[in-house]
Protein backbone atom coordinates (compact mmCIF):
# COMPACT_ATOMS: atom_id res chain seq x y z
CA UNK A 1 0.00 0.00 0.00
CA UNK A 2 2.83 2.44 0.81
CA UNK A 3 4.56 1.73 -2.50
CA UNK A 4 1.36 2.42 -4.45
CA UNK A 5 0.76 5.65 -2.50
CA UNK A 6 4.33 6.80 -3.18
CA UNK A 7 4.03 5.95 -6.88
CA UNK A 8 1.02 8.28 -7.04
CA UNK A 9 3.31 11.18 -6.04
CA UNK A 10 5.38 10.66 -9.19
CA UNK A 11 4.52 12.89 -12.16
CA UNK A 12 5.23 12.42 -15.83
CA UNK A 13 8.55 13.90 -16.94
CA UNK A 14 10.24 13.47 -13.56
CA UNK A 15 13.77 12.23 -13.01
CA UNK A 16 13.32 9.62 -10.31
CA UNK A 17 15.78 7.88 -7.97
CA UNK A 18 14.93 4.27 -7.12
CA UNK A 19 16.09 2.63 -3.89
CA UNK A 20 16.79 -1.02 -3.19
CA UNK A 21 14.91 -3.78 -1.40
CA UNK A 22 11.64 -5.65 -1.22
CA UNK A 23 9.50 -2.53 -0.66
CA UNK A 24 11.00 -0.86 -3.72
CA UNK A 25 10.13 -3.92 -5.81
CA UNK A 26 6.45 -3.14 -5.16
CA UNK A 27 7.10 0.50 -6.10
CA UNK A 28 8.57 -0.53 -9.45
CA UNK A 29 5.48 -2.54 -10.31
CA UNK A 30 3.24 0.37 -9.26
CA UNK A 31 5.22 2.75 -11.49
CA UNK A 32 5.01 0.33 -14.41
CA UNK A 33 1.25 0.01 -13.88
CA UNK A 34 0.88 3.80 -14.11
CA UNK A 35 2.74 3.81 -17.45
CA UNK A 36 3.96 7.38 -17.06
CA UNK A 37 7.07 8.80 -18.72
CA UNK A 38 9.82 9.02 -16.08
CA UNK A 39 13.60 8.78 -16.27
CA UNK A 40 14.91 6.56 -13.47
CA UNK A 41 18.28 6.02 -11.86
CA UNK A 42 18.91 2.91 -9.78
CA UNK A 43 20.88 2.33 -6.58
CA UNK A 44 21.64 -1.33 -7.23
CA UNK A 45 22.00 -3.85 -10.08
CA UNK A 46 18.97 -5.73 -8.70
CA UNK A 47 16.70 -2.67 -8.89
CA UNK A 48 17.95 -1.78 -12.36
CA UNK A 49 17.30 -5.32 -13.64
CA UNK A 50 13.72 -5.36 -12.34
CA UNK A 51 13.04 -1.83 -13.59
CA UNK A 52 14.22 -2.65 -17.11
CA UNK A 53 12.21 -5.88 -17.17
CA UNK A 54 9.11 -3.84 -16.31
CA UNK A 55 9.82 -1.43 -19.17
CA UNK A 56 10.96 1.55 -17.09
CA UNK A 57 13.50 3.96 -18.59
CA UNK A 58 16.74 3.63 -16.57
CA UNK A 59 19.65 6.07 -16.98
CA UNK A 60 23.14 6.02 -15.49
CA UNK A 61 24.03 7.89 -12.29
CA UNK A 62 27.74 7.15 -12.70
CA UNK A 63 30.51 9.31 -14.13
CA UNK A 64 30.45 12.83 -15.55
CA UNK A 65 27.74 11.89 -18.05
CA UNK A 66 25.40 10.57 -15.35
CA UNK A 67 22.18 12.30 -14.27
CA UNK A 68 23.14 15.27 -12.06
CA UNK A 69 19.78 16.18 -10.51
CA UNK A 70 16.66 14.26 -9.52
CA UNK A 71 13.16 15.55 -8.90
CA UNK A 72 12.34 12.78 -6.45
CA UNK A 73 13.85 9.67 -4.87
CA UNK A 74 11.83 6.89 -3.24
CA UNK A 75 13.28 4.20 -0.98
CA UNK A 76 12.49 1.93 1.92
CA UNK A 77 14.03 1.95 5.40
CA UNK A 78 14.98 -0.44 8.19
CA UNK A 79 14.06 1.87 11.09
CA UNK A 80 12.43 5.31 11.47
CA UNK A 81 12.44 7.12 14.82
CA UNK A 82 9.99 9.83 16.02
CA UNK A 83 12.44 12.64 15.14
CA UNK A 84 12.76 11.43 11.54
CA UNK A 85 16.18 9.79 11.82
CA UNK A 86 16.34 6.77 9.54
CA UNK A 87 18.52 3.67 9.37
CA UNK A 88 19.03 2.17 5.94
CA UNK A 89 21.46 -0.34 4.52
CA UNK A 90 20.19 -3.78 5.40
CA UNK A 91 20.67 -4.52 1.72
CA UNK A 92 24.19 -3.02 1.74
CA UNK A 93 23.34 -0.26 -0.78
CA UNK A 94 23.19 2.66 1.67
CA UNK A 95 26.07 4.67 0.17
CA UNK A 96 24.44 4.73 -3.25
CA UNK A 97 21.02 5.29 -1.68
CA UNK A 98 22.31 8.33 0.21
CA UNK A 99 23.93 9.76 -2.95
CA UNK A 100 20.63 9.42 -4.80
CA UNK A 101 18.55 10.83 -1.92
CA UNK A 102 20.87 13.84 -1.61
CA UNK A 103 20.58 14.59 -5.34
CA UNK A 104 16.77 14.68 -5.19
CA UNK A 105 14.57 17.68 -4.46
CA UNK A 106 12.18 15.34 -2.62
CA UNK A 107 13.10 12.15 -0.77
CA UNK A 108 10.16 9.87 0.02
CA UNK A 109 10.57 6.91 2.39
CA UNK A 110 8.13 3.99 2.25
CA UNK A 111 7.77 1.58 5.17
CA UNK A 112 5.38 -0.78 6.89
CA UNK A 113 4.27 0.29 10.35
CA UNK A 114 6.62 -2.07 12.23
CA UNK A 115 9.58 -0.05 10.90
CA UNK A 116 8.49 2.89 13.11
CA UNK A 117 10.50 2.55 16.33
CA UNK A 118 10.66 4.56 19.59
CA UNK A 119 14.46 4.73 19.29
CA UNK A 120 17.06 3.55 16.79
CA UNK A 121 18.97 0.40 17.72
CA UNK A 122 21.98 -1.48 16.36
CA UNK A 123 23.01 -2.83 13.96
CA UNK A 124 23.81 0.24 11.85
CA UNK A 125 25.20 -0.65 8.40
CA UNK A 126 28.57 0.77 7.35
CA UNK A 127 30.51 0.66 4.11
CA UNK A 128 34.29 0.63 4.63
CA UNK A 129 37.37 0.88 2.43
CA UNK A 130 39.32 -2.35 2.16
CA UNK A 131 42.53 -0.31 2.30
CA UNK A 132 43.40 0.22 5.96
CA UNK A 133 40.49 -1.98 7.04
CA UNK A 134 42.15 -3.33 10.19
CA UNK A 135 43.04 0.21 11.30
CA UNK A 136 39.51 1.44 10.59
CA UNK A 137 37.99 -1.37 12.64
CA UNK A 138 40.38 -0.57 15.50
CA UNK A 139 39.33 3.10 15.41
CA UNK A 140 35.62 2.26 15.39
CA UNK A 141 35.87 -0.48 18.07
CA UNK A 142 32.24 -1.68 18.26
CA UNK A 143 31.96 -2.94 14.68
CA UNK A 144 31.42 -6.37 13.16
CA UNK A 145 32.13 -7.32 9.56
CA UNK A 146 29.12 -8.72 7.74
CA UNK A 147 29.51 -12.02 5.87
CA UNK A 148 28.04 -10.70 2.61
CA UNK A 149 29.36 -9.75 -0.82
CA UNK A 150 30.94 -6.33 -1.19
CA UNK A 151 28.89 -3.32 -2.20
CA UNK A 152 28.36 -2.61 -5.93
CA UNK A 153 31.31 -0.21 -5.66
CA UNK A 154 33.65 -2.64 -3.89
CA UNK A 155 33.20 -1.48 -0.31
CA UNK A 156 33.39 -3.81 2.69
CA UNK A 157 30.05 -4.09 4.53
CA UNK A 158 30.05 -3.95 8.32
CA UNK A 159 27.68 -3.13 11.19
CA UNK A 160 28.09 -0.64 14.03
CA UNK A 161 26.98 -2.43 17.21
CA UNK A 162 27.29 0.42 19.69
CA UNK A 163 24.84 2.95 21.05
CA UNK A 164 22.59 5.03 18.78
CA UNK A 165 21.25 7.23 21.58
CA UNK A 166 22.62 10.38 19.86
CA UNK A 167 22.27 9.81 16.09
CA UNK A 168 23.61 13.25 15.12
CA UNK A 169 26.83 12.85 17.10
CA UNK A 170 27.32 9.29 15.89
CA UNK A 171 26.75 10.30 12.26
CA UNK A 172 29.36 13.04 12.61
CA UNK A 173 31.85 10.70 14.27
CA UNK A 174 31.44 7.99 11.63
CA UNK A 175 31.66 10.47 8.76
CA UNK A 176 34.88 11.88 10.24
CA UNK A 177 36.56 8.47 10.58
CA UNK A 178 39.03 7.79 7.74
CA UNK A 179 38.19 4.54 5.99
CA UNK A 180 34.43 4.90 6.50
CA UNK A 181 32.93 5.40 3.05
CA UNK A 182 29.47 6.03 4.49
CA UNK A 183 27.00 4.90 7.14
CA UNK A 184 23.32 4.07 7.11
CA UNK A 185 22.09 7.02 9.21
CA UNK A 186 19.92 9.41 7.20
CA UNK A 187 19.25 12.71 8.97
CA UNK A 188 15.73 14.18 9.20
CA UNK A 189 16.63 17.09 6.93
CA UNK A 190 17.02 14.71 3.99
CA UNK A 191 13.44 13.41 4.01
CA UNK A 192 10.25 15.09 2.87
CA UNK A 193 7.89 12.44 4.19
CA UNK A 194 7.53 8.86 5.34
CA UNK A 195 4.65 6.92 3.78
CA UNK A 196 3.54 4.25 6.23
CA UNK A 197 1.49 1.19 5.35
CA UNK A 198 -0.90 0.17 8.11
CA UNK A 199 -2.83 -2.86 6.90
CA UNK A 200 -4.68 -1.80 3.74
CA UNK A 201 -4.39 1.93 4.51
CA UNK A 202 -1.53 4.42 4.42
CA UNK A 203 -0.63 7.59 6.27
CA UNK A 204 1.94 10.28 5.48
CA UNK A 205 4.29 11.50 8.21
CA UNK A 206 5.63 14.86 7.06
CA UNK A 207 9.26 15.45 8.09
CA UNK A 208 10.12 18.45 5.88
CA UNK A 209 7.11 19.67 3.94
Amino acid sequence: AAAVAAAELVESGMKLGLGTGSTVAFLLQALADRAIDVECVSTSPQTEKIARELGLNVSSFAGLDGVAHLDMAIDGADQVDPAGWIIKGGGAAHTREKCVAAAADRFIVIVSSEKLVPALTAPLPLELLDYGLAATLRALETVSLRDVPRSPDGGVIADWLGSLDDPASLAARLSATPGVIDHGLFSPDMTERVVVAEGTTTRHIMINA
